[in-house]
């Protein structure tokens, strides 16, 4: 798999769990993974049940056999003050211009520069080797803004033409634009099987494309467990009243006249059963609109018990699953 995997997806996917998830998968079996977050949410320290991450790289996690996740919570502030510091070696002078405020007037009146400083640091961490010559992290995992932004804030280049055509800050934004277009990168967007999320992911991976950066996969998530088989499901839109009232008589839930404990409990049955079909039927519709995608998909189950820390794993054992049968 790609070495930078972007995770987005509309408001209530369920993309930090994903990309968390995603994290822990791909750190399995001894490799070590970066998990980035961009949004200043403290989304990842939510999702561990952590405390709140800083500016530098923490182990927050250990995958099955003894592989290290780390998380950092990118600051654009801090961010820009390492840039200065590498390109203009300002140092103190860097901290008194955030003392003044200048460092959060630069990010506020160009905001094409804050992209290229979150997405600079993460594409650092894709590069960064050891003093043997090794990738520091076999992968680094972004928790990416929604579907509707990503596009504009991975492409960064084009953000950052109207500020700088030459120079440091034209060269950083080449550098991060050649790792977000090559092979090295996937974006993946995460939806679920409603109508809203799918066209959203829809418009999302047309615009990816256009922008010519690299889409990886969809992640369904949430995805329900289907209780009735296919004959059932025909027949719970149909007229089952009296056959669900006797078979109740026949359990020993009373007689199956009109009226009785049986004929009481028939109506929320066969209302139940029919949510359910309208809504298998909604989720056929919806898979049949990601196939036309022409994209490869994972999904990922809804946990019955809500989503803690074991169930995070639980998620990042399916994840595995599922890319090591590719």
């Amino acid at each position: 798999m790609s070495r930078l995997q972007v995770v987005s997806g509309k408001g209530g996917t369920g993309k930090t769990t994903v990309a968390a998830a995603l994290a822990l998968a791909l750190a399995t079996e001894g490799r070590r993974t970066l998990l980035v977050e961009v949004e200043g949410r403290q989304g990842i320290a939510q999702v561990f049940g952590t405390e709140a991450l800083p500016y530098e790289e923490r182990k927050i996690a250990v995958a099955p056999g003894g592989g290290e996740v780390f998380a950092l919570a990118i600051d654009a502030e801090r961010a820009l003050l390492d840039y200065l510091q590498m390109f203009y070696k300002l140092g103190s002078a860097g901290r008194a211009l955030k003392k003044l405020g200048a460092i959060d007037f630069a990010t506020t009146i160009a905001p094409g520069l804050r992209d290229v400083l979150l997405t600079g640091k993460a594409c650092e961490a894709v590069k960064r080797k050891d003093k043997k010559g090794s990738f520091v992290y076999d992968h680094v995992v972004m928790d990416a803004p929604p579907t509707g932004r990503v596009t504009r804030f991975l492409n960064v280049n084009d953000e950052v033409a109207g500020l700088a055509r030459f120079g440091p800050i034209h060269n950083q934004a080449q550098s991060v634009m050649k790792v977000l277009k090559s092979p090295d990168t996937a974006v993946h967007l995460v939806t679920l099987l409603e109508e809203m999320p799918v066209q959203e992911t829809a418009d999302g991976i047309e615009e990816l494309r256009a922008a010519g950066l690299p889409v990886g996969r969809v992640i369904v998530n949430m995805v329900r467990p289907h209780h009735l088989d296919e004959a059932a499901l025909r027949a719970a839109s149909g007229e089952l009243r009296t056959g669900v009232a006797q078979a109740l008589s026949r359990a020993g839930l009373g007689g199956a006249r009109r009226g009785g404990p049986a004929e009481r409990l028939v109506g929320p049955l066969l209302e139940q059963a029919a949510e359910h079909a309208e809504r298998v039927e909604l989720e056929r519709e919806q898979r049949s609109v990601l196939r036309g995608l022409d994209l490869p998909s994972y999904e990922l189950p809804l946990l019955g018990g809500g989503m803690d820390l074991a169930g995070l794993y639980d998620l990042a054992a399916e994840l595995r699953k599922q890319v090591e049968a590719e």
